[in-house]
């Protein structure tokens, strides 16, 4: 009989029920595996860090370097009010406020001024006509004299007149035949006109009518007679000349005087009536009578004028108010009015009397390098309290920069101060 072998147990620790039991080789563990962290991660734990010592460091510069106060102050102000009487006078350089004098320059142009005007009046312009006659003797071997004036008709009956004392020289026998001699000789239409104006002719002479010379003797044209005319044509009047130069007078005066105040820059003052104007020259080659259709008129004009700069003005006005102010005192330059017109004017002595008025804004200095010494360091409330107390201030505002800084800081550079004196 065989025998069965039975798991001893401990005692009252009943079998637990379930598959048999199997007996197997135990087998070691693996290692636990190391945990590492995601880049992603890294970067992110980095950035945070990087953000952290930047506002610190931010936070560090804006207390300690870009830290500031701005204070800004309204002094008590009170308005300057003075009259006085300076001269302007071009032989001076500099601004005089003792004797009253400021400088004057003297500035001048010139203005030509030509225009073309028409002619209104009318003539009746006549003029006789003019050529050459050839006059032929063939009379007589002796010579014949022809007086001035001697009347010579046309084949179609224009009288013409000779001009001087002419004399034909003699006709000559040449193998048996006589040859006639001639003379050119000018004449001139007995009337005025076009029709005179004729083609080549031939003529005779009247005053030898009813004798052998009127055929033996006679003239000749070979071209055209010229100039005869009669016609209305255009003729200057002294009424014309008058108009045009009482036309360019005020027209060169006014614009003789925009050609100064043209050349008269910013910086200067030109005072009402301190310019002159006057007529240098009037001048036509146009005469009563000239039978033109349009003529040209000139005009010269000059003009002059005293001013005086703008700053040196105001230069005198300023050291004219600290002359009678206390020294503490201080002007406020954008509140500085003046009025001023001009009394007597002298442009020949270069000189002109100004009537002044000044008015400006003064207040008293601060005193800004000990104020700031003052207020290094000191509380909002300090600061406030101690600038209202001042009795040149009338209102104040302090800020600090950055908003949490409590103090005006200790470095007199970093305190800011505006005068507001609106």
């Amino acid at each position: 009989m065989n025998k069965k072998v039975f798991d001893i147990l401990p005692p009252g620790h009943p079998p637990k029920a379930g598959p048999p039991t199997t007996f197997q080789e135990e087998r070691p563990k693996p290692p636990l595996e190391k945990t590492i962290p995601s880049p992603l991660f890294a970067k992110k734990k980095w950035w945070i860090i990087c953000t952290l010592l930047t506002l610190i460091s931010a936070f560090l510069l804006c207390h300690f370097t870009l830290s500031r106060a701005e204070i800004e102050i309204w002094p008590v102000t009170e308005l300057f009010t003075s009259e006085t009487k300076v001269t302007c006078d071009k032989a001076i350089e500099n601004v005089d406020v003792l004797n009253k004098v400021i400088p004057g320059e003297l500035i001048k142009t010139e203005k030509l001024i030509t225009e073309e005007f028409s002619s209104s009046g009318r003539a009746l312009k006549e003029k006789k006509a003019e050529g050459i006659i050839r006059v032929y003797n063939n009379y007589s071997t002796l010579a014949q004299t022809l007086v001035a004036n001697t009347r010579f008709v046309s084949a179609d009956g224009k009288l013409f007149r000779s001009i001087e004392k002419v004399t034909l020289p003699g006709g000559k026998y040449e193998g048996g035949k006589f040859v006639s001699s001639y003379l050119d000789t000018k004449v001139m239409a007995d009337q005025a006109g076009p029709e005179y104006n004729i083609g080549p002719s031939t003529f005779s002479i009247p005053g030898f009518a009813g004798t052998d010379r009127y055929t033996k003797i006679y003239g000749k044209s070979f071209q055209d007679m010229q100039g005869g005319l009669r016609e209305e044509v255009p003729q200057v009047s002294q009424e014309d000349l008058d108009g045009a130069k009482k036309a360019l007078l005020e027209r060169a005066l006014k614009e003789s005087e925009a050609s100064l105040k043209e050349k008269i820059s910013s910086e200067f003052i030109l005072l009402e009536g301190a310019i002159d104007s006057e007529i240098l020259e009037t001048f036509s080659l146009a005469r009563p009578k000239d039978e033109l259709e349009k003529f040209k008129f000139q005009v010269k004009a000059h003009s002059i004028a005293l001013v005086f700069k703008r700053e040196d003005l105001e230069n005198f006005a300023r050291d004219s108010i600290l002359s009678q102010i206390e020294e503490t005192k201080k002007i406020s330059e954008k509140s500085l009015k003046l009025d001023y017109l001009a009394e007597v004017i002298n442009l020949k002595a270069g000189k002109i009397t100004i009537s002044l008025k000044t008015e400006a804004k003064i207040y008293s200095d601060v005193g800004e390098p000990n104020l700031k010494k003052g207020l290094a360091g000191k509380s909002l409330a300090e600061t406030k309290l101690f600038l209202e107390s001042q009795p040149q201030i009338a209102k104040v505002e302090v800020k600090f920069w950055p908003m949490w800084i409590k103090n005006v800081p200790k470095d007199v550079e970093k305190i800011k101060i505006k005068l507001n004196l609106d």
